[in-house]
């Protein structure tokens, strides 16, 4: 795949109304930044961002969104610990863009992925649901992932994790037909049609293979017919097939975790 299409899109407007706080992932000795909207104390939301990390304005607004109409505190950890995007201030991208064209010459991908492998994040990632199910107390728990992020939901929703009550992904990266054969609970996909990470192939055979593990009552696919990997988190809200594809994004991610967080 491209990398480069894990860093183009466009910024959103809106301010981010949520706060910034620390979890522990204990059983790894370290705490770690976090972005915490809602204040629900039964239902929680763990978001595992793409490459532009926990501070992305587009994934809080997204984190705000999900508190609000699905009625949960939804967590964005810092998973990547600072190394992000070296080339942007602690993380933080400029509003008025996202990575120009002449980033991507300078950008060393490989190792930004080295860096942060499965391997490396795995744990990590696992650790944050594991922590906000066992230690924070919530009775259910749900994770989104976008992107780079869409492979840790996958290891979330795994039959040996135990840790989610549910996922939905977007435009996942680097997944592997042994990670889709494994998911377990019910699973939701938001698919635009062109993208070279989420290839027809695995779209072919996520929508064969999940099923069989899961049951078809717990299992959504919907396509996105002319839009392209990244339009959930960075879709352009100046035109007008983005903007409702990023929309119904939103809506479709909150009836879904609506549904399987429900307490009744």
């Amino acid at each position: 795949m491209s990398s480069s299409c894990c860093l183009k899109g466009f910024p959103w407007s809106g301010t981010p109304t949520g706060r910034e706080s620390k979890i522990k992932l204990n059983s790894l000795g370290k705490d770690i930044d976090t972005y915490i909207a809602g204040s629900d104390t039964e239902k929680a939301i763990l978001i595992v961002a793409d490459l532009l990390g926990w501070t992305f304005t587009n994934t809080r607004l997204l984190a705000d969104c999900f508190a609000k109409e699905v009625g949960a505190t939804v967590y964005i950890p810092d998973l990547y610990v600072d190394q992000l995007l070296g080339f942007f201030d602690k993380e933080i991208v400029p509003p008025s863009r996202l990575i120009s064209p002449e980033d991507y010459a300078t950008f060393d991908f490989r190792a930004w992925f080295a860096r942060h492998s499965k391997e490396i994040r795995g744990p990590e990632i696992v650790e944050a649901a594991r922590v906000l199910k066992r230690d924070n107390g919530f009775k259910k728990v749900g994770a989104v992932g976008y992107c780079y992020g869409g492979w840790g939901v996958f290891e979330l929703g795994a039959k040996d994790k135990n840790l989610v009550d549910a996922i939905s992904t977007a435009h996942p990266s680097f997944l592997t037909k042994e990670e889709i054969s494994a998911v377990s609970v019910p699973m939701q996909i938001l698919a635009p049609e062109h993208d070279p990470a989420f290839t027809p192939e695995l779209k072919e055979f996520a929508n064969r293979e999940i099923p069989k593990a899961v049951g078809e009552e717990k299992y959504e696919y919907i396509p996105f017919p002319g839009l392209e990997h990244g339009f959930a988190t960075r879709g352009d809200p100046n035109d007008e097939m983005q903007r409702a594809g990023l929309e119904k994004g939103m809506r479709e991610v909150v009836r879904w975790m609506g549904k399987w967080l429900s307490m009744e």
